[in-house]
């Protein structure tokens, strides 16, 4: 669609209706998702409906039908659930139902509908559209409408958004709900953990997941769990005997405790369930083990959205709309998902079929093909928890040595990194060695690192290594001493702008120090999100999360009280992603930023934006400014001219984040996500010290030994640290070009500022022939 297109499609909602609903089980991003829905079809001009508990209020019409305002889904983005209901409807299922449901949108003029629900909700949308036509015309024939009406109103538009938790729909990389619930999950083993290891307990935890172990999977892979049991794979014959085994050897190699995880629906291999209360009775009975049972239950589907959540639902919700404008007769019904973070429209139906095929593999016993259909990202989450979770007899040393450190601000899933990175090279045979403070450390010596040393460290917070900022060309001879010391055959850096230029200045070395002719790898970390060469850095999902939550208890702050706006403040250094991703996730009605330059004009403007807005129903505002988005329009500045040009319509306060973006435990995402990266890196080091291993040393000179492990678009990428020297702003410390700038038009028109629709990329169409192959991208 060309940039006119999308100017022409601005208004073409005047004079249309459209209605969303939300089906089936509630899932956290819900809400978010119904207000971007409400919020971009006012947008475009369209009368917006929100539909009251569902199908069934389709089916009942009356006030279950409003008409919505701009207003009508204020302040509920961080609102777990759904605010307009979700039930189970029978009478939908039947014709009769459907017809009263035509009916009820017929006579509000409504050819346009948005449901989110799972595929079973999404299934019962595609066969009212089917049956539209034929419905009206039963309708003409009762007499409760004219002919004229019918072929007014002759086709339904039919969009769904996947609502469910256990994110088990395919062609979507993630659907609402899903971080959410593994928010909520690992939050819980947290806590768990800590009273296990006081006693020395064994622990089963069961979560949600009936025909699916996504989240039992990811769990355990982000948790370091000692077993778990999914669904799409049974345990083979003789589980018990060496599961037992596995919770003894964990035991014996020092732990104080153990964590099993089961998914409601784990069966073994012919078919019978395994719950969770026979798996603790089996730990007692075999190891006489204090054992005790957690059955999370519907906690994993309350609570406040993630971060992830509340911009997933945004970004689904906002195309969603474009989508409902732009179909036609023709228009098959589509299902908005999202493909490398980018919302993409595929066939509702190619999409339910592909979902139903793992079912069917299941019930055929198809286990294998199950894990596969699942998906690549699932498939490749539950291949590495089982080369991670139990340490493996090494057949033979291989003589490489590997250093692994931290370098820059710490951030969270750096150990996660840490972790897996270790105990692959320990299962390839390599000698590993710990450096603290960074290319500080680095020049002063390493520590020898073994399997046990990095138990637990998924889970934890900041960097137990030890972190400097400190480059290495202050420290070149004594880095290089170390490397010949300890016969260093590879490097691993895991940080942020400092950990790749510091990379780049080694590369840059090695025609004066052979020694660093090795094979060097950048995991980028940093809460700023700004290597370049990756979509994201380890840190920034748990730093906005992390920033939401302020802003959530900010806003909250101001409950009861005069209307009031908030400045605040967020880090990222020159880099705009943090500020940007959470004044999405947090509903902000502007997020400065030093890549989308202002001006005093746009500040005044903002100003009397929202002072219109409070004059109205409105009884908050959040400004969120980037600490270096402009040297003279500081904070201290923005909030001053905001209490000054308020002044008897609002008062204002200003906040500082700071390092509280830095600290707390590891997101799912992250400990997820750096968990793979370690993994990746192990396997590309051992690809390139083979390569490059001559006369009894290893010599790599190349460009593509020194690299940026990045995550771009579906693809986990080693990108050579000189090619980006090219692609990078020095100065100010961040790529050229940013792929998440493409977020900010959909920021500015949900806070209903009259932004040039030119700038809004719409989604692609895809289709469907298995499900995508990524890493859980949108996480």
């Amino acid at each position: 669609m060309s940039s006119m297109d999308l100017e022409k499609l601005k208004m073409t909602g005047a004079g249309r209706a459209m209605a969303v609903l939300t089906s089936g089980g509630d899932a956290q991003g819900m809400n978010a998702a119904v207000r971007a829905v409400t919020r971009m079809g006012i947008y475009v001009g369209a009368k917006v409906y929100l539909v009251h508990e569902g199908y069934q209020g389709l089916v009942d019409g009356g006030d279950n039908i409003k008409l919505a305002n701009w207003h009508s889904v204020t302040n509920i983005i961080q609102q777990g659930g759904t605010m307009i209901g979700s039930a189970r409807c029978k009478a939908f299922t039947t014709r009769e139902g459907r017809l009263a449901a035509a009916f009820n949108l017929v006579k509000k003029g409504i050819t346009n509908l948005c449901v989110c629900g799972g595929d079973g909700s999404l299934t019962g949308a595609n066969i009212f559209r089917s049956e539209w036509s034929g419905l009206l015309e039963e309708l003409v024939q009762k007499g409760k409408i004219t002919d004229n009406l019918a072929k007014k109103h002759d086709h339904l538009n039919i969009v769904g958004l996947v609502g469910s938790i256990d994110n088990d729909f395919c062609g979507t990389d993630m659907t609402i709900g899903a971080d959410s619930a593994l928010h909520r999950i690992m939050e819980i083993i947290d806590a768990i953990l800590t009273t296990a290891q006081s006693h020395q307990r064994t622990f089963v935890l069961e979560v949600m997941g009936r025909h699916c172990g996504y989240l039992a999977l990811v769990s355990a892979l982000a948790s370091g769990a000692d077993w778990v049991f999914i669904p799409e794979s049974p345990p083979k014959e003789g589980w018990e005997d060496r599961m037992c085994a596995r919770l003894e050897g964990s035991r014996v190699t020092g732990s104080r405790l153990n964590i099993i995880i089961i998914a409601e629906g784990a069966i073994d291999m012919n078919g019978k369930p395994i719950s969770s209360k026979g798996v603790k009775d089996l730990v007692v009975q075999r190891l006489g083990y204090d054992t005790r049972v957690t059955v999370l239950g519907h906690v994993q589907r309350g609570g406040t959205p993630s971060a992830f959540d509340r911009l997933l639902s945004s970004q689904l919700g906002v195309e969603a709309v474009i989508a409902l404008m732009e179909a036609s007769p023709d228009t098959p019904a589509c299902v908005i998902g999202l493909s490398s973070n980018h919302a993409v429209r595929l066939p509702l139906m190619e999409c339910v079929e592909m979902t139903k095929l793992v079912q069917t593999a299941m019930n055929e016993k198809r286990f294998d093909e199950a894990v596969k259909l699942r998906g690549g990202s699932f498939e490749n989450n539950w291949n590495i928890y089982k080369l991670l979770a139990f340490q493996k007899q090494v057949q033979s040393e291989s003589n490489f040595s590997l250093a692994i450190l931290n370098v820059g601000a710490p951030a969270a899933g750096m150990n996660a990194a840490v972790r897996s990175a270790v105990r692959l090279a320990l299962i390839h045979g390599h000698k590993v060695y710990g450096v603290h403070d960074g290319f500080q450390g680095l020049a002063g010596g390493t520590v020898r690192m073994e399997w046990q040393n990095v138990a637990g460290w998924t889970g934890q917070g900041g960097s137990l290594l030890g972190t400097k900022r400190t480059l290495p060309k202050e420290h070149m001879e004594n880095i290089a001493d170390t490397i010949a010391k300890f016969n260093i055959s590879a490097l691993l850096v895991i940080g942020g702008f400092e950990g790749y230029e510091g990379v780049l200045q080694l590369f840059e070395g090695r025609s004066c120090y052979e020694e660093f002719c090795i094979p060097m790898c950048v995991i980028p970390a940093t809460i700023s999100n700004n290597v370049p060469g990756t979509y994201f850095s380890l840190g920034a999902d748990t730093a906005v999360n992390a920033a939401m939550e302020s802003c959530d208890k900010i806003k909250q702050s101001a409950t009861g009280t005069k209307r009031r706006v908030f400045v605040v403040e967020t880090m990222g250094g020159y880099c705009g992603y943090l500020a940007t991703t959470t004044g999405i996730a947090t509903g902000a009605d502007a997020a400065y930023i030093f890549e989308d330059p202002f001006n005093i004009h746009d500040l005044t403007t903002n100003v009397e934006h929202l002072a219109e807005k409070m004059k109205k129903d409105i009884q908050r505002g959040l400004v969120l400014r980037n600490e270096k988005c402009h040297e003279n329009y500081t904070t201290d500045f923005i909030h001053k001219l905001y209490s000054s040009e308020g002044e008897g319509i609002f008062d204002c306060r200003d906040n500082v984040l700071g390092h509280l973006q830095q600290g707390g435990a590891p997101s799912p995402f992250d400990r997820n996500f750096g968990t793979k990266l370690g993994v990746r890196a192990i396997q590309w080091f051992s690809e390139r010290l083979t390569e490059n291993f001559r006369q009894g040393r290893v010599f790599a000179n190349s460009a593509d030994t020194a690299c940026v492990l990045g995550l771009n678009r579906k693809v986990i990428s080693f990108t050579p640290v000189t090619e980006l020297k090219a692609v990078t702003d020095f100065k100010h410390r961040m790529p050229k070009v940013q792929w998440w700038l493409k977020l900010r038009p959909m920021l500015k028109m949900l806070a209903k500022y009259q932004t040039s629709f030119c700038e809004y990329v719409p989604g692609e169409i895809e289709h469907v022939t298995r499900r995508s192959i990524s890493i859980d991208s949108g996480l």
